[in-house]
């Protein structure tokens, strides 16, 4: 069990300067659980240079009235298995085709490489078809990061962007349509359909079959939402995403009609140019995963995702940085607002968002908010808590330019609703949001009905200020040294009751919480010691061994010479 540690101040100011002298948060002995030797000690090899590399023919597209060439990369034609005895240089975009499996033992690294131009961004690409076995453990996880990053600590938490990222493709439903998504524009935010049910990811300029995802419906596939294309189990994915364009980027993890056979569990995403993770359409599932120090959306959602997730970690860079500040949940059903029948209606458990105060949009955002539910969106989110954004739950109502009848506000509303209300936020704590209930981005146009549906019926609570017992959003980093000198704390404690909530199904994969939020009060850490929130020391409250004061992992000297100074002080 992990449990919460308190300290009088001058436990903490000792603990400050020991972290100064000895960096705790490394990872330069990354995999030595599991056998691997260290990371400063392994050789290099270029990811192009692994046996069956097979190149792609370039492509000329224009995008703003210019015309470039991609350098597309090449399939790993024969597949392959990465071990941690080597680090690899994903010096390309390398693909896994159709049949072919990459398999990643534990404690592997791999490193992307930087390119300036955003339509050459290296990435890791795992075909309609093909497989990706990434699964690591608590003890040995599996870390994709920047070349320049020898995880010692020392790389800062500023530095995104410095390679793509990883995509998925899969053959799960989607919405898209070819008259109403498409056709096919590089950089056009939305045209992404090639044809009816299958779209090109998001920020490639590429036409290629090996960029797509989804059936070509009007070519004959057909959907399979049990599609598996392998498992993510404890990895980390660092300083990643790459823009295209405004609305056409890279994230860190793309997952394009991923099947629910497909594992992803015990994953986290730091310091992403773009969203964290984005979601186009699927079944796929998600459980205990991380989101830090992004500056775009932490989990966006669009094109008819209709999959599960529960225990959900986000957190912002804090609001001292010159980043963007997007949403926590960017609740998306079609970009191009086709009012398609199928909409996106994930169901999520035990999310716990943290904001970091800015109230400036983005060209790409019209709304800062915890949620910012529009494009038609539905689904349920439940037992959540949400803190430190402008908005709580912001509701596009307006139709705009778009035929029908609903948007997402429709969606939710008990009073104004289509009949059929598909959008359920309910049993969620608001904590320190300047406006908790919006309406297309407004205060003033939140009605009576709306207030009363947000709190009374829905039973969601509203907490004035960061004034909720046992947690504190607050804390400051230093984004080039990776130094907090303020940390923040995501467990309510007292926990926050969910009664007469609803409860997570037993349907084999929710797991039972009778409280709010991605953690227990009771301690029960799931990011456990190798996540890098954990590594940075980023949180209070968070804590994998009562005895391990200063953080590194194990219980010396060191945690010796930071509690005999404070031995028999107050625990208040």
């Amino acid at each position: 069990m992990k449990t919460k540690k308190h300290f009088t101040k001058l436990v903490a100011s000792v603990s400050l300067a020991v972290a100064a002298v000895v960096p705790s948060f490394g990872q330069t002995s990354l995999g030595s659980e599991c056998g691997c030797r260290p990371v400063a000690s392994r050789p290099t090899k270029l990811m192009s240079t692994i046996n069956g590399f097979t190149a792609l023919t370039p492509t000329t597209y224009t995008i703003g009235g210019v015309t470039k060439t991609t350098v597309p990369g090449g399939e790993l034609s024969k597949g392959a298995t990465l071990s941690c005895d080597t680090i690899y240089i994903l010096d390309k975009k390398i693909y896994i085709p159709s049949g072919q499996t990459l398999t990643i033992n534990p404690g592997t690294v791999i490193k992307g490489r930087y390119d300036a131009a955003p339509e050459n961004a290296n990435a890791l690409v795992i075909e309609r078809g093909g497989k990706i076995m990434a699964e690591g453990s608590a003890d040995c996880q599996i870390v994709f990061t920047a070349e320049n990053d020898n995880l010692n600590g020392a790389y800062p938490i500023a530095n995104k962007g410095q390679w793509g990222g990883l995509v998925i493709l899969g053959k799960a439903t989607n919405n898209l349509t070819l008259s109403g998504n498409g056709p096919f524009v590089a950089g056009g935010a939305g045209k992404l359909a090639v044809a009816d049910g299958l779209g090109t990811m998001e920020g490639f300029a590429s036409t290629g079959v090996q960029d797509q995802y989804g059936a070509n419906l009007t070519g004959g596939e057909s959907f399979n939402d049990n599609d598996n294309s392998g498992i993510l189990k404890y990895v980390s994915i660092r300083y990643s995403g790459a823009i295209l364009a405004v609305g056409a980027e890279l994230n860190a993890l793309s997952l394009g009609s991923v099947g629910r056979g497909t594992t992803i569990e015990h994953v986290e995403i730091v310091s992403c140019a773009d969203d964290n993770i984005e979601i186009y359409g699927g079944t796929v599932n998600l459980k205990y995963i991380t989101t830090l120090f992004g500056n775009d959306d932490m989990f966006d959602w669009d094109l008819g995702w209709t999959g599960k997730a529960q225990f959900l970690f986000g957190m912002k860079t804090d609001n001292t940085a010159s980043v963007d500040s997007d949403n926590g949940f960017e609740s998306d059903s079609d970009d191009q607002k086709t009012n398609a029948a199928l909409k996106s209606t994930p169901v999520i458990y035990n999310a716990t968002i943290l904001g970091n105060e800015k109230t400036a949009t983005t060209s790409d955002n019209s709304s800062i908010a915890a949620i910012n539910a529009k494009e038609l969106t539905g689904g349920e989110i439940y037992n959540s808590v949400f803190a430190n954004f402008k908005n709580g739950l912001n509701l596009v109502k307006s139709l705009g330019t778009r035929t029908g009848t609903s948007e997402a506000y429709h969606n939710w509303s008990n009073s104004l609703g289509n009949g059929s209300e598909i959008l359920k936020v309910k049993c969620n704590t608001f904590v320190g949001c300047t406006n908790p209930l919006t309406v297309g981005s407004s205060a003033g146009n939140v009605v009576a009905a709306d207030n009363t549906q947000f709190t009374t019926t829905d039973l969601n609570t509203i907490v004035t200020g960061n004034t909720l017992p046992g947690f504190d959003y607050s804390f400051a980093v230093d984004n080039t040294t990776n130094v907090f000198t303020a940390k923040n704390d995501p467990v309510p404690n007292p926990a926050l009751s969910v009664a007469g909530c609803p409860v997570a199904p037993a349907d084999g994969f929710f797991r039972a919480a009778n409280y709010r939020g991605a953690f227990a009060s009771t301690g029960d850490n799931w990011l456990s010691d190798w996540s890098y929130s954990q590594i940075l020391g980023a949180t209070k409250g968070l804590v994998s061994c009562p005895t391990d004061i200063n953080g590194d992992g194990v219980t010396n000297v060191s945690d010796f010479l930071i509690f005999a100074p404070a031995f028999g002080s107050s625990c208040n």
